[in-house]
């Protein structure tokens, strides 16, 4: 699910939607470019945290897999 909710198709697809809404309802453009910004953006900007959050995850888990390799050879060197 977390997948689906950093598409940005379905973020684009949302913001179609709330324009067509409130076009249908009469809100004035000002407000439909307002909300469409806004979700926009907010969704971007998660999408990029979420990327990067990731990023880092991997990074912190490479670098404890070599310190546990590091140990596990020093053990068999210690244990000879």
């Amino acid at each position: 699910m977390l997948e689906k909710l950093k598409s940005r198709k379905l973020w684009a697809a949302a913001v179609g939607v709330i324009v067509g809404v409130a076009m249908i309802f009469g809100l004035d453009e000002g407000a439909i470019s307002t909300v469409s910004g806004a979700v926009v953006t907010i969704a971007s900007t998660l999408g990029y945290m979420i990327a990067e959050a990731k990023v880092d995850a991997a990074s912190v888990q490479s670098v404890i897999d070599s310190a546990k390799t590091i140990v596990d050879e020093v053990k068999k060197i210690i244990n000879e």
